[in-house]
């Protein structure tokens, strides 16, 4: 391998062959990765948390517990994990399968492992960038989930049809006044930090809040 580690996270490498496993996770070591190694699908599901930043190194071929099964494993719990397969003997139908569900490549045994370190980086620089977005939707809808229910239903409203539901319509749908109606406005619009109706509703269908 050539180059050395240019993102951060975790390198989980789940493969039965332990002179495959030792040998990789050392030459990644070497280069500035962290690397952590599993000799079954099973042992890596016992120690993973799902929530640990990195990507996932998976043999296609296990007994037991495949890297398709697993794959499947981590996509019905909802663990979202770059996954990037090795295989000394798949084909094309197993490689579009696990594409399918999310895995970023299926490198074939004997593959150069320059080009494995250049699929690690972007798996990892992925899972960064990934993360950050979630991190991001979840602070705006925690900004929601701080309006009060009077605020929330009114933010609804003004979001479900930002055209047409204007003070006047919104105090006639519930029974208050427009004055009320346009001061749970302006605190909705400092709660959420922004400066018009526009972005508020930008806001509400980046987070997908109000989908209901």
């Amino acid at each position: 391998m050539t180059g050395l580690a240019t993102s951060t996270g975790c390198v989980f490498l789940v493969d039965d062959d332990a002179n495959i496993r030792s040998s990789l996770a050392r030459a990644l070591g070497l280069r500035g990765y962290e690397v952590k190694a599993f000799e079954s699908a099973q042992a890596f599901l016992d120690a993973y948390d799902g929530e640990s930043s990195g990507c996932l190194i998976l043999d296609y071929g296990m007994p037991e517990m495949d890297g398709l099964q697993l794959q499947r494993h981590l996509v019905d719990r909802n663990i979202a994990i770059p996954i990037i397969f090795i295989t000394g003997h798949g084909g094309v139908p197993e490689s579009v399968q696990a594409m399918k569900m999310g895995a970023m490549d299926f490198l074939e045994k004997p593959f150069q492992q320059a080009v494995l370190i250049e699929r690690i980086d972007a798996a990892l620089a992925y899972d960064q960038t990934r993360r950050a977005a979630t991190q991001k939707t979840d602070a705006v809808k925690a900004r929601f989930d701080s309006l009060t229910s009077r605020e929330a239903e009114i933010a609804r409203l003004i979001v479900s049809n930002p055209a047409s539901n204007s003070s006047k319509d919104i105090a006639r749908m519930l029974d208050i006044s427009p004055r009320t109606v346009d001061h749970h406005r302006a605190r909705i619009l400092e709660k959420m930090d922004v400066g018009s109706v526009a972005q508020l509703v930008e806001l509400a269908l980046k987070a997908e809040v109000f989908t209901e």
